[in-house]
């Protein structure tokens, strides 16, 4: 053996399930591109042997092949995505055949583009899987072409935007089963007329269709469904093109503009305030600005956009991170902040996901305090807020008496009331020359280390401000 083969071996070997001791076994076939008569002798004869037998779904040419079977369309119905379908299958099919062989028969192969196979791989489960024509064989003929020599990507359509990143084609995105899928896959392209696409539908069915489009009416020639895909010769910009654009736009100013070349992380701290604030004034004014007002916010989330990008290319620049790490670490993030989504959490109310992100990032972070983590940078008030609203949570805070008799002298407690007060506040230091924003930071500061020396020491204990 070559080492070569021993290699390939291995890696192959790496990740193929375990067999496991028990009885259970699902047997995976393909019902092909939707001729029955392309249906393999070998998946006939497995359908045959099997006296229970499910189907992906029903909605195949080929499904009738398959007599008295369990289709699992109603989930599709049912469930509010993908992942829950593909998951709840697999439940049922390992749970069938946990008092029988079962047979599972799939659209096309089911080598390509099958969750549930996929799944039914990692759950450790009995099982073969049996060779089957797939769609792919098809198009290709269709087509005429060879996808090794052309180098043909095979792209979901689900994760267009971010499969087929950077790629100018030629790519064959399949499950565009939707209009929603080919708007998405439309929009993440800058293109024009000169741009095509070739729609393939029902293939290998008396109501095959193969037609030529202009990638503005990708979403607008067909009625999509779930025998649709999408062949893409050669795109003019790649997908995703703006984002890209932007990343490279940064590399060039950091060469050939002296103010941007001066820049560091400190210089810019004080634009990424200005900008945040200016997104902040943007959407106040959404209320009543109408079209208009979404502009101007579309133009200072660019501004902001702008400052990420510039922090990401002097980290890059470090050798530590760069924007693409910036987008995985906020993704990863999200994911696991969302166990209710992504997990087997369960959060019935908003405030549930409030409490399932603060375990989650007490856990990420291995703080020992509910403090910590609160900016300092933060606006005083906004600092204070945060420190105030996180120690109600374990502790009760008491005013003194002096606050007390000033907010009891006011009749109701309105936000517009509140706002007097504070601007009152204001005006008294700037009498007497004391800066409020430095006060008020100060004043936080010592509430929050009285309350971090005194956490924990009893669940009754009181802080007074001031």
């Amino acid at each position: 053996m070559s080492l070569l083969g021993y290699g390939i071996r291995r890696r192959v070997g790496s990740w193929l399930p375990q067999r496991s001791n028990s009885a259970v076994v699902i047997t995976v076939v393909g019902l092909g591109p939707g001729d029955p008569d392309l249906v393999t002798g070998q998946t006939l004869a497995s359908i045959n042997g099997h006296r229970t037998r499910f189907l992906r779904t029903s909605r195949h040419p080929s499904a009738h092949l398959v007599p008295d079977a369990e289709s699992f369309d109603a989930i599709y119905e049912s469930a509010d995505t993908f992942t829950a379908v593909y998951e709840a299958i697999t439940e049922r099919l390992i749970a069938a055949a946990a008092e029988g062989s079962v047979l599972y028969a799939v659209p096309g192969s089911p080598l390509v583009l099958e969750r549930t196979v996929q799944l039914i791989r990692q759950s450790g489960a009995d099982h073969r899987v049996l060779p089957a024509i797939g769609f792919l064989d098809v198009v290709w003929e269709r087509l005429g072409i060879d996808p090794v020599e052309e180098s043909v990507r095979l792209v979901d359509g689900h994760t267009f935007t971010t499969s087929a990143a950077g790629q100018t084609g030629p790519l064959l995105v399949a499950h565009t089963h939707a209009k929603r899928i080919l708007s998405e896959m439309k929009l993440a392209v800058e293109a024009g007329e000169e741009t095509t696409a070739i729609i393939l539908q029902g293939l290998g069915t008396p109501d095959e269709r193969i037609q030529e489009v202009a990638w503005p009416d990708l979403d607008r020639s067909i009625e999509a469904d779930h025998l649709t895909s999408v062949y893409i010769p050669a795109l003019e910009t790649p997908v995703a093109h703006e984002l890209m654009k932007s990343v490279e736009l940064i590399h060039r100013l950091r060469q050939d503009c002296p103010w941007d070349a001066e820049q560091t992380h400190q210089s810019l701290r004080r634009h990424l305030v200005e900008e945040t604030y200016e997104v902040l004034d943007a959407i106040d004014g959404l209320e009543h600005g109408g079209a208009q007002a979404y502009e101007h916010l579309e133009e200072e989330l660019g501004d902001l956009w702008f400052q990420v990008l510039f922090h990401s290319e002097l980290a890059g620049e470090a050798g530590q991170f760069t924007i693409a790490d910036v987008a995985r670490g906020i993704h990863d993030k999200l994911v696991s902040r969302h166990p209710h989504v992504f997990g087997d959490a369960v959060a019935a109310d908003a405030a549930a996901v409030l409490e399932n992100w603060e375990h989650a990032k007490v856990a990420e972070k291995n703080r020992t305090s509910v403090m910590d983590g609160i900016p300092e940078g933060l606006p005083a008030l906004t600092f204070a807020e945060k420190v105030l609203k996180k120690g109600l949570r374990s502790s009760p805070v008491e005013l003194s008496e002096a606050q007390l008799r000033q907010l009891a002298q006011l009749d109701h407690m309105s936000e517009e009331s509140v706002a007097r007060a504070l601007l009152s506040i204001v005006e008294l230091a700037r009498r007497h020359h004391i800066d409020p924003e430095g006060a008020l930071r100060i004043a936080v500061k010592d509430a929050r280390d009285r309350f971090k020396e005194t956490e924990g020491t009893s669940p009754q204990t009181n802080w007074v401000l001031g």
